[in-house]
């Protein structure tokens, strides 16, 4: 057999393969989901900082919609005084790392990822002169967020 004709003998028989492979395959219908409940681990010390300003905004009703226009709505969730100072003080060592800090408009941030286009979705802290410290938590809320819910009375 010259070169030539093992050549296309090999590219038939790769087609030939395709085709008995496609011909073979089973079409998969929709995969049911699964509801089982997502299970955690304990959560790392650095939830804490999370959760206390997330905590601290709520009870002080300090928190807002914002939405990208394409269909990400987040709840932003901003706390002040010792949890925002004990965030920014926390986030000094990662940000410096992450080459996340910058500074706008007089205020001096930390963030928790790098701001690639936009500061939507990215968890922060700010300060101004080293005081009025402040976080800003973002919480990804989904399409429920907009749905005008009754609350039971």
């Amino acid at each position: 057999m010259t070169m030539h004709r093992t050549a296309r003998a090999l590219a038939l028989l790769s087609i030939a393969g395709l085709m008995t492979a496609c011909a073979h395959s089973t079409a998969t219908g929709p995969v049911a989901p699964d509801y089982s409940p997502i299970v955690g681990d304990p959560a790392p010390p650095n939830a804490r900082f999370y959760a206390d300003c997330i905590r601290q905004a709520a009870a002080s009703g300090n928190f807002r919609r914002a939405s990208d226009g394409g269909g990400d709505e987040l709840i932003l969730f901003t706390c002040t005084g010792v949890p925002a100072r004990a965030f920014w003080d926390a986030l000094g060592p990662w940000s410096a790392r992450l080459n996340s800090a910058f500074d706008h408009e007089g205020r001096t941030y930390r963030s928790t990822a790098k701001v690639v286009a936009n500061m939507f979705g990215v968890d922060s802290c700010s300060a101004a002169a080293d005081a009025d410290h402040q976080c800003v938590v973002t919480f990804n809320a989904g399409d429920f967020l907009d749905v005008d819910a009754q609350r039971p009375s």
